[in-house]
C-alpha cells in the first residue's frame, strides 16, 4: 500500500460513534470531580470557610469561556484546542505562544496526579516517606506508558461513574449528621456562602485556586472529529462544565456545612495537610476508616487514571513537537521500534514527575491554572478576531451580543481571575513565556518564516512514514 493510502487509512480509524453523553462523560472523567475534596482545604483557608462560593464564581466564569469553546468548536470542527482557535483566528505565532503557555499545564499536570497518590498513601502509611511514594509512582506509570499508550476511555467511564456514586454515598452521609447537630447543625444555611469576615479578594483568590478543578472541560473539543455530528460540540462543552460545577458545588456545599472551620485539617497548626490533599481526613471523619479507605479509593482510581492520561498526552505532545521541528527532531521526534512509544519523551515526563518530592498541590495547581486562564482568556478573544473582525458578524444586535459581549465578558472574567494568581506562579509564568516568546523568535528567524504548529492530538509531520501499527498504538 502506498503512503498516502496508509495516512488514510489511519484518518479513516477515526469514526463519528460518540454521542452527547458519551463526550459529557469523558469530559467530566477529566475533571476529576474527586478533586474538590483534594483541594478543600486549602480553598476553605484562603476564602475564610465559603468554598461552595468559591466554586459558583469559578462556575460563572467558566460558563462564559465555555460558550467561547463551544462557538469556536462549531466554527472549526477539528479536533482542536485554544492554540488551534488563536492560531487560526488571531496568528500563527500567537497560537504558538498560546500553545507554550498551555504547556506548563501539560508538563505539571502528571506531577499534580502524582502529589494527590502521595497524600493518598502517606494518610493510610504515615510512618514511609513521601518521596518513596512519589518515586514507586513516578516508576510504576512510567513503565505502564513506555509500554503502551493505547486510550482508557471505557475504564474512564467506569472510574467516573464509581466516584460519583462514592460522593453521593458521602453527601448522604453528612445529610443525616448534620441532621443530627454536626458541623452547623442543618442542611439549610447560607454559611457557606457568606458569614462575618468573608472578603471579595479572598472569594476571588479561592475562584482562582478552584479553576484548577475545571481544568479538563475544554479537553473534549479533542474528540470534535468523533462525534456523531459537529453541532453537538458546543452543548457537550456546557453540560461538562455545569454538570462538573454542580458536583463540586453540591460536594462543597455539604462538606463546608459538615467542616464549617478548615482549621480542623491542620491539628496542633500543621498546615501539611491543608497544603495537600485532605480527602482522606474529611473521609474519616465522616465514616470513620471505611469510608476514608472506599473515599480514598474512588479519588486513588480517579486519579490515577488521569495520571497516566495526563503522561500519554504529555509525551504524544512532545513527539508531535519533535516530528515538526519545533523542538530537536532526533530526539523528541523518536519512536521505539519495539515498544512503538515515543520513549525518551516519556521517561523526560517521569522525571519532571519526580519533582513532586519537593513541591506542595497548591504550588503545583497555581502554576497550572496560569496556563490554563491564559488559554481561557485567549478562546475568548478568538471569538471577537473570528466572528466579529474576520466574518465581520458585528452590524446587528444579536451578533453584537453573542460575538462581542459574551466573549469580553467572559474575557474581562477570566482577567480578574489571572491576576489574582499566587505571585510565585505569575513570576515563574511570565518568565516561561518569555522564553517561549525568544524561542519563537529563534524558529521562525527573527518571524521571517513560519512556525510549525503543535497540539497533541495534531497530525506528525511525516506521519505516514510510521509503521500502520506504530500509528495505531500512539492513538
Amino acid at each position: 500500500m502506498s503512503n498516502s493510502g496508509t495516512a488514510a487509512k489511519q484518518r479513516g480509524t477515526l469514526k463519528r460513534s460518540l454521542g452527547l453523553w458519551a463526550i459529557v462523560g469523558l469530559g467530566l472523567g477529566y475533571m476529576t470531580p474527586t478533586v474538590v475534596f483534594d483541594t478543600f482545604g486549602m480553598v476553605g483557608r484562603d476564602t475564610n470557610n465559603v468554598v461552595p462560593l468559591a466554586y459558583l464564581v469559578a462556575l460563572v466564569v467558566m460558563v462564559f469561556t465555555a460558550i467561547s469553546y463551544g462557538k469556536m468548536s462549531g466554527a472549526i470542527p477539528s479536533a482542536g484546542s485554544a492554540y488551534t482557535y488563536v492560531r487560526e483566528s488571531m496568528h500563527p505565532n500567537a497560537g504558538f505562544m498560546v500553545g507554550w503557555t498551555s504547556l506548563i499545564d501539560y508538563m505539571l499536570l502528571p506531577m499534580v496526579n502524582c502529589l494527590i497518590i502521595r497524600s493518598y498513601l502517606e494518610a493510610f502509611f504515615p510512618s514511609v516517606p513521601g518521596w518513596i511514594w512519589v518515586v514507586v509512582y513516578c516508576v510504576a506509570v512510567t513503565t505502564i506508558i513506555y509500554i503502551t499508550m493505547r486510550g482508557t476511555s471505557n475504564a474512564n467511564m467506569i472510574l467516573l461513574v464509581f466516584s460519583i456514586l462514592v460522593m453521593a454515598v458521602f453527601v448522604v452521609m453528612v445529610w443525616v449528621q448534620l441532621s443530627g447537630g454536626a458541623g452547623v447543625g442543618g442542611v439549610v444555611s447560607m454559611q457557606p456562602f457568606l458569614h462575618d469576615g468573608v472578603t471579595m479578594g479572598a472569594v476571588l483568590t479561592g475562584a482562582t485556586i478552584v479553576c484548577f478543578s475545571f481544568i479538563g472541560f475544554d479537553a473534549v473539543t479533542m474528540y470534535a472529529e468523533e462525534a456523531k455530528t459537529p453541532k453537538i460540540m458546543p452543548k457537550a462543552i456546557l453540560y461538562t462544565v455545569l454538570l462538573g460545577g454542580g458536583i463540586f458545588l453540591v460536594a462543597g456545599y455539604f462538606t463546608q456545612l459538615r467542616f464549617p472551620d478548615w482549621n480542623e485539617f491542620a491539628p496542633g497548626g500543621d498546615m501539611q495537610y491543608i497544603e495537600d490533599s485532605t480527602l482522606p481526613l474529611i473521609g474519616e471523619a465522616v465514616g470513620g476508616d471505611w469510608l476514608k479507605a472506599v473515599l480514598t479509593a474512588a479519588g486513588f482510581a480517579a486519579t490515577l487514571a488521569s495520571g497516566l492520561a495526563s503522561h500519554a498526552s504529555v509525551s504524544r505532545m512532545l513527539l508531535v513537537m519533535g516530528r515538526n521541528n519545533v523542538l530537536p527532531k532526533k530526539v523528541f521526534g523518536y519512536i521505539n521500534p519495539k515498544t512503538h512509544t515515543p520513549t525518551f519523551n516519556i521517561v523526560l515526563t517521569g522525571a519532571i514527575c519526580l519533582l513532586a518530592i519537593a513541591f506542595t498541590l497548591e504550588m503545583i495547581a497555581a502554576f497550572i491554572n496560569y496556563g490554563a486562564l491564559i488559554a481561557f482568556t485567549f478562546v475568548n478573544l478568538s471569538v471577537i478576531a473570528w466572528f466579529a473582525i474576520r466574518q465581520g458578524r458585528r452590524k446587528t444586535p444579536k451578533d453584537i451580543f453573542h460575538y462581542i459581549v459574551l466573549p469580553t465578558i467572559g474575557t474581562l472574567m477570566t482577567g480578574v481571575l489571572w491576576v489574582n494568581l499566587h505571585l510565585d506562579a505569575l513570576i515563574g509564568g511570565v518568565i516561561w513565556t518569555v522564553l517561549g516568546f525568544i524561542y519563537l523568535v529563534f524558529l521562525t528567524k527573527g518571524f521571517r518564516k513560519k512556525v510549525a504548529g503543535f497540539d497533541e492530538i495534531q497530525p506528525v509531520t511525516g506521519f505516514n512514514k510510521i509503521p500502520e501499527e506504530v500509528g495505531e498504538e500512539l492513538r
